[in-house]
């Protein structure tokens, strides 16, 4: 990783995303093992906050100049998510990705991750706060961990300096706060940075004829216990809907009778 300065205008940026199943309007079940969701009939798109520090990677090439890499780990159906971000902006594509690398966690995921970006140029790395399918928000501060450069999370607004990068981030109960990172750094971004460009027609029809870059696990600095089950912090015993135990109850008639009512309720579970 090399130090950024100012007069250094333009910036190779790496954007880490994930294609992951649309899940807020389909009927969710549980696959044969138990482990997972049935993926059959899903629509799989980019994770939605992998989608805002896209277009920020975009803006910020835009406005500084230089180059926008996406990279993601999954199997051939990513492609098409790849593909959007080079519709989008995007210079490059790179897809990591091996059967042995099936049940990685976050941390197994990041240790990918660091093995085929640390002999890249790199200025800035640009993750998604959060990835919409386990909820899971630790890639990106552990591969900044495994570079040795800065980090920052829940990111909202991203400026420049002489080295550094000023960020706000989001805080608990709707604050913020502004700190400088110095660069190279990642910086995992929350919805609402900006908003996400449509893709074009012409876009699209350049994205395809890009190449994406295909490494498996022998193209990377890592054995066979580095990935997957084996080499992950987290393991999946089960996995479940959880049941509808009780149903919400409307309390009708006068004022007076409802707050009678309520009172009663407080009163026989105890909490008075």
């Amino acid at each position: 990783m090399k130090a950024w300065r100012l007069e250094e205008k333009d910036l190779d940026i790496i954007v880490c995303v994930k294609h992951v199943p649309e899940t807020a309007e389909a009927e969710i079940k549980i696959d044969a093992s138990g482990r997972a969701i049935e993926k059959t009939g899903l629509v799989f798109d980019i994770n939605e906050w992998d989608d805002y520090a896209l277009e920020e990677a975009v803006r910020i090439k835009e406005k500084h100049g230089g180059t926008v890499t996406a990279i993601t780990v999954g199997s051939d159906d990513a492609n098409s998510t790849l593909r959007k971000c080079l519709a989008r902006g995007a210079d490059k594509a790179v897809r990591l990705t091996d059967v042995k690398f099936e049940g990685s966690d976050g941390y197994a995921i990041a240790k990918i991750l660091h093995s085929a970006i640390k002999g890249l140029p790199c200025d800035l790395i640009l993750t998604g706060a959060l990835a919409g399918d386990d909820g899971y928000t630790m890639a990106g501060p552990i591969l900044a961990e495994m570079l040795e450069i800065p980090h920052a999370t829940m990111i909202k607004k991203i400026e420049f300096g002489d080295g550094v990068a000023k960020v706000n981030r989001e805080l608990e109960g709707g604050l913020e706060e502004i700190v400088e990172v110095k660069l190279p750094a990642v910086l995992t971004v929350q919805t609402g940075i900006n908003e996400p460009r449509y893709v074009s027609i012409l876009g699209i029809r350049k994205a395809m004829k890009k190449e994406i870059k295909i490494l498996g696990l022998a193209d990377l600095d890592l054995s066979e216990n580095d990935v997957g089950e084996a080499g992950s912090w987290i393991k999946i015993e089960k996995m479940f809907v959880p049941p509808v135990e009780k149903q919400a109850e409307f309390i009708k008639g006068t004022p007076e009778e409802i707050a009678t009512k309520i009172g009663e309720i407080i009163k026989s579970r105890g909490l008075i």
